[in-house]
């Protein structure tokens, strides 16, 4: 294998992840599509089936100065890039990824948080409460700064509590459209 193959996440037209995924793998490119299972509800019964984890891309694994067979694939839209230059992904995402798929444990998509985020409490008796994540500790669990009056009150709270502002949060009963 070339030795300037990496990982790259290729936005991809609306659910064309899995036949993107499929020419890329024809055309000889490693490709990861990682799945979880979700329940949807049809007119008559809920049915759990399987949906990308990250919807809207694929990655690829490429000399990205030779991408023009990847881009010319049916649905690749473009190259994941930031101000113009494509940004690899480092290989111990995509085997963590693959770990996380590969563990036999429940996963499902989850809102990114990250330090400075404004959020709110979604549940519990702090309900309604917004502030920012100040700390996100190993224990999955937040910190979270609360400005009253001028002042800052901190408060450890599970990290399934909160959801990022305007957002809502993933629950299984959430993935069954009503």
């Amino acid at each position: 294998m070339n030795q300037n193959y990496r990982w790259y996440a290729l936005q991809v037209r609306t659910r064309f992840e899995r036949v993107v995924a499929l020419h890329v793998g024809n055309k000889g490119f490693e490709e990861y599509l990682p799945m979880y299972r979700a329940a949807r509800q049809w007119s008559d019964r809920v049915k759990q089936i399987d949906v990308p984890l990250f919807p809207g891309y694929v990655f690829c694994k490429f000399d990205i100065n030779e991408r023009l067979p990847v881009l010319m694939i049916p649905g690749v839209m473009s190259v994941v890039n930031f101000g113009g230059t494509p940004f690899a992904i480092p290989e111990p995402e995509i085997r963590g990824l693959q770990n996380v798929v590969g563990s036999g444990l429940d996963y499902e998509p989850w809102p990114f948080s990250s330090v400075g985020q404004p959020v709110q409490v979604k549940f519990g008796p702090l309900r309604g409460l917004e502030g920012l994540i100040v700390e996100v500790k190993k224990n999955y669990r937040l910190v979270i700064s609360v400005t009253l009056l001028r002042r800052s009150v901190s408060i450890e709270i599970d990290r399934d509590s909160v959801t990022p502002i305007g957002q809502s949060a993933p629950r299984r009963a959430d993935l069954i459209p009503s």
